[in-house]
């Protein structure tokens, strides 16, 4: 994975204030945090970082130019503004070229099982070790043609050379199931309201073809008494 280069300015005026100047701006504040010495803080170009994050995945590595001299700052949080999805705040970790690190590695399911199957994803992250610049963005497991009953583990993972698993081997990722139909489902769903005390609403059309009923048990029965 490699590093995307970064302007970046520190900055001495911290707190809620100096974030919404920055924000203002349209940059955004963050933090880069280095071994055992005081955190740096940083003003990042707004539009440029987000691109950046945005391609470099979940752990992106970014190569910031802090006044002339260049750090590798590896992704560690991101802030997100819930209502406008802007970038509020970044954490990053200072890592060197060949340091081992520690991350998240997210798992994409690719491939159709077979018919009449219901692919679950019981994991979709798993803990790795690997080069700092050298980072998986993602890995990927097949479930192409899998039949009921599969199941796929963190061992069955391809990991590139250098990159050395830390989740338990045995960590289920993908479980292939029968598909359940929507009767069923249903059924199930009625049974574990009726097991909690919870009373269904009835729908309208329950409630049409219960009256549509009522009126043919209604209508049988004129008939009958008239002979």
């Amino acid at each position: 994975m490699a590093a995307e280069k970064i302007t970046a300015q520190q900055r001495t005026e911290f707190g809620k204030g100096a974030a919404r100047r920055i924000r203002r701006d349209d940059k955004i504040p963050a933090v880069l945090y280095t071994h055992g010495d005081q955190p740096v803080h940083l003003t990042l170009p707004g539009h440029d970082t987000m691109l950046a994050l945005k391609h470099g995945g979940a752990n992106a590595l970014l190569e910031l130019d802090i006044d002339g001299k260049t750090q590798l700052g590896l992704t560690k949080q991101i802030q997100i503004d819930p209502i406008t999805r802007h970038i509020e705040h970044v954490d990053f970790v200072l890592v060197k070229k060949g340091e081992k690190v520690t991350v998240d590695v997210p798992i994409h399911v690719v491939g159709d099982a077979a018919p009449e199957t219901l692919v679950v994803t019981e994991n979709s992250v798993v803990s790795v070790e690997a080069e700092a610049t050298h980072i998986p963005e993602y890995f990927e497991i097949s479930v192409e043609g899998a039949a009921i009953g599969t199941m796929l583990h963190a061992s069955d993972l391809a990991l590139p050379s250098g990159t050395t698993l830390l989740s338990d081997a045995e960590l289920l990722i993908v479980n292939v199931t029968q598909q359940i139909s929507e009767e069923a489902l249903e059924a199930e769903l009625e049974e574990a309201e009726a097991d909690a005390g919870i009373e269904r609403e009835e729908s309208d059309e329950d409630a049409e073809a219960e009256a549509a009923a009522e009126g043919e048990a209604d209508g049988d029965a004129e008939g009958s008494s008239e002979e």
